[in-house]
């Protein structure tokens, strides 16, 4: 029987693995629209200059719900650096949404993507939820995490990728 140190154990090794091997074929991002809970537009592009982490999510998804302050850690830590951006994936009223955000203590813009129009928009596919995209600064995919995420292995990523690609921003 697995305990919850050893899922830790297994699933770091395995997301740092799957890090690295996005880090030999950064591919551009397609820039996205999506609306946020008040109805304004948000595009991938307005991040340009920023690390931006792409969280496609749900509130239904336990995953999901673990890594919430991970995101929110990550995302208040890296303030001016990086941004996070959830994406919601469930048919759901804005107002529900916006409560349960607000009770979970979200301060990153969560966007919606319930209709299919709007997922065709996606990053890239979502095999399952959690999935996080990593973008560079300059607008490059360069990591795909499906299943939670912490903002320690975000962060560790990113200096990384900043070590092996110096001057790139």
């Amino acid at each position: 029987m697995a305990t919850k140190g050893t899922k830790v154990v297994v699933a770091l090794p395995l997301f740092v693995c799957l890090m690295a091997a996005l880090l030999a074929t950064p591919a551009t991002a397609r820039d996205f629209t999506l609306p946020d809970l008040a109805g304004e537009s948000h595009s991938l592009s307005d991040y340009r200059g920023k690390w931006v982490l792409v969280n496609y999510w749900a509130t239904w998804c336990p995953p999901c719900l673990e890594e919430l302050p991970e995101l929110e850690l990550f995302h208040t830590d890296a303030k001016g650096q990086a941004v996070v951006i959830g994406v919601n994936m469930e048919s759901i009223s804005n107002d529900e949404l916006r409560t349960f955000v607000d009770q979970q203590f979200v301060s990153y813009p969560i966007l919606t993507a319930s209709e299919r129009p709007q997922r065709d928009k996606l990053l890239g596919p979502v095999d399952g939820l959690p999935t996080s995209y990593l973008v560079t600064p300059a607008g490059e995919v360069v990591a795909r995490q499906v299943g939670p995420i912490t903002a320690q292995a975000i962060n560790d990523f990113i200096k990384r990728y900043e070590k092996e690609h110096p001057g790139e921003k």
